[in-house]
């Protein structure tokens, strides 16, 4: 029966749990299910859907880490499809969910898609500020990789704005990181960009040797990747215009000429070829060694191959290049027309470095009153660029100035709050432990009390045992003096008269002899019945009679006061007078206090006691016919905490049985 109600328990209250758990399960394989279609889908199309399906389901879950999951994916899904638009808002969300769970490595790659994304809208501020967030975030999560492409980022943000030391200080930051990773294609391909980076801003603060020994670092990364033509066009070319500018042509041609002996191969890439052979064209003019009707060849190649692609980049370049050198042949038609060429193309793209070389150069062909004009809007132009630098150098600093404000504000708050927390602790501690010390006190005082009692009430018990033996030695002696008496005096006087009656045996008569024979007989048998009486009277009680006294007087007393019924039952084997007083007063005060316990809390009508011995070990049993308790439930009271307390004292083992409304009874084996 018993085992059938744990068994009802145990339905009732864990198969709603299981259940919750499947239906939780069964939700959780819905979003798997639809984020594996998500990623796998080969239409885009669909791929969203179901990524926006799994949100929706995972937003029914109300478990932040999985809404965030899905919601990721999706975001992953639009970064691929490069749908800026549709990355802003999700991606907020995204960060709030992070920051919740303070998940560190979603807090990285969140920002870092934030910087991304306002860098497609063209908002720098707010790229740059991601991104350095988002380095910073890489950096605590040792993501080593993902923190130096964020410091390349920052450090090309800060190259297109003409920020080039700050560039330069990011971008060798990166080239630590990327370093110290394996070489990879890809790693290759940054740490090239990188240096690349830094030589083209070393060029433009016309640091020119440092910017030739960084083009040749460049080069030493792009010679260990397989296809690596690009990547010397680039630096050679880049390294043929720092020659250029430092007047050493006969270097800048030697590597122009080496160039142009894979021409078929820089015809693949038809941009940067009009661009390398303007510049070729532009170096062998300053040279003052070739031909012009053969520059203004390579001129006319350039120009009309650029035009025909629509390249605004590569026609600027070209322009200004051929604007010069028809000015330095005196030839201002062609000068201005490559000039007025230039300067509107920059003006659409707003590139400034070209507007204020075309500036120049059109107050250098123009009339004396037109280049006035030209050159005070160089001027102008060239302070307000300055003057933009100087605030762009102080925004970036200013940016990652506040925002590591913001990081340690957030540490302090952090800080306090912890603080706050831990002394909010300690105070309740405190009042906790003032409470215990209180508590303790009293219940200090109370068993000092109980202690006081219990050492009165055993010296009066030991009085009343030491009483009792008196009482029992002159019972003794008593008994001693009467038994000498009977022995002495009546069994003395019988035997003189069965000797006299013995003497009348003389008599022949068969009346005398039948009656003296018969005196005779009944003297013998009071004779026996005095001496069996002396012995008895002469032998102790049985030993013990006097503890199981005091017991019994205990209940009469105690079951007349609370209106009970008592069964007394003790084993003559025990020999009490062996037993110490310490036990048999423990024994007296456990049944004392089972007295008062069944009296208060049991309603009984009959109590039965019994001490019985078996191996050394005696067992007192104390039951009752009352209302009983559940034992499980029970909560002890002082009453059953004296009895365990008295047992344990005994070395003995308590063990309470007790069913509702049957009864208890309690047991108490102790060795003697």
């Amino acid at each position: 029966m018993y085992k059938k109600i744990i068994f009802i328990f145990i339905l009732f209250f864990f198969l709603p749990l299981n259940a919750q758990n499947t239906s939780f399960n069964r939700q959780l394989d819905s979003i798997y299910y639809y984020r594996d279609l998500a990623e796998k889908s080969l239409n885009t199309k669909d791929r969203i859907q179901y990524a926006k399906y799994a949100i929706k389901l995972s937003e029914a879950t109300n478990q932040d880490s999985t809404i965030l999951k899905s919601k990721r994916l999706l975001s992953t899904l639009y970064l691929r499809e490069r749908d800026a638009n549709s990355l802003y808002s999700l991606n907020h969300e995204n960060l709030k969910l992070a920051n919740k769970l303070q998940d560190s490595i979603a807090i990285a790659n969140i920002t870092n898609v934030l910087g991304w994304y306002h860098g497609q809208k063209a908002q720098i501020d707010s790229s740059y500020y991601y991104y350095y967030k988002a380095s910073k975030a890489f950096n605590k999560i040792h993501d080593v990789e993902n923190e130096a492409f964020t410091l390349f980022e920052m450090s090309d943000i800060q190259f297109n704005q003409r920020d080039y030391i700050g560039c330069e200080q990011n971008a060798v930051a990166s080239i630590r990181l990327f370093q110290s990773l394996p070489e990879t294609e890809g790693t290759l391909d940054y740490l090239w960009s990188l240096h690349n980076l830094i030589a083209i801003a070393s060029d433009e603060l016309e640091l020119y040797d440092k910017a030739i020994e960084y083009h040749h670092k460049a080069l030493t990364y792009s010679d260990k990747i397989e296809d690596n033509f690009i990547y010397t066009l680039y630096s050679n070319s880049n390294i043929a215009l720092i020659y250029k500018e430092l007047k050493q042509y006969d270097k800048a041609l030697k590597i122009y000429e080496d160039l142009f002996q894979n021409k078929e191969i820089l015809l693949f890439e038809p941009k940067n070829y009009a661009l390398i052979l303007a510049d070729y064209a532009f170096v062998k003019h300053l040279s003052n060694k070739y031909k012009s009707n053969e520059i203004a060849s390579m001129f006319d190649e350039a120009y009309k191959m650029s035009d025909s692609l629509q390249d605004p980049y590569s026609i600027m370049s070209v322009s200004l290049n051929a604007s010069e050198f028809y000015n330095d042949l005196n030839n201002k038609d062609s000068a201005l027309f490559f000039a007025n060429r230039a300067y509107n193309l920059s003006k659409e793209n707003k590139t400034n470095d070209v507007i204020l070389r075309s500036l120049m150069l059109k107050s250098k062909i123009e009339d004396d009153v037109k280049a006035k004009t030209y050159l005070t809007e160089y001027v102008n132009l060239s302070d307000s660029l300055l003057n933009n630098e100087r605030a762009i150098r102080n925004k970036f600093a200013r940016i990652e100035f506040e925002t590591d404000q913001i990081v340690e504000r957030s540490k302090q708050i952090a800080k306090e709050r912890l603080w706050l927390l831990i002394l909010s602790i300690g105070l309740i501690l405190t009042l906790l432990l003032l409470y215990i010390i209180v508590s303790q006190r009293t219940k200090n005082k109370e068993l000092k009390f109980n202690q006081q009692q219990q050492e009165t009430n055993e010296e009066i018990y030991n009085l009343m045992l030491s009483q009792q033996d008196k009482i029992d030695e002159a019972r003794v002696a008593e008994k001693k003096r009467i038994s000498e008496e009977i022995h002495d005096g009546i069994l003395g006087r019988l035997f003189g008269i069965r000797l006299s009656l013995d003497s009348l045996n003389m008599s022949t008569k068969p009346e005398a002899i039948e009656t003296r024979e018969k005196y005779l007989e009944d003297l013998k048998e009071i004779e026996q019945d005095i001496r069996k009486v002396s012995h008895e009277l002469n032998t102790d009680f049985v030993s013990g009679t006097n503890y199981i006294s005091i017991i019994k007087s205990l209940l009469e007393t105690q079951t007349k006061a609370y209106k009970l019924k008592y069964v007394l039952r003790n084993d003559d084997k025990i020999d009490w007078d062996s037993i110490s007083n310490k036990t048999k007063i423990h024994y007296y005060r456990i049944i004392q206090e089972s007295l008062q316990n069944i009296y208060k809390h049991a309603n009984a009508e009959e109590i039965h006691i019994s001490f019985n011995q078996k191996n050394n070990v005696i067992c007192l049993s104390i039951s009752d016919n009352g209302t009983g308790f559940d034992v499980n439930k029970a909560r002890k009271g002082i009453g059953l905490k004296n009895i365990n307390s008295r047992v344990k004292e005994i070395h003995g083992e308590l063990d309470i049985k007790s069913t509702i409304n049957t009864g208890t009874e309690i047991i108490i084996k102790a060795p003697i």
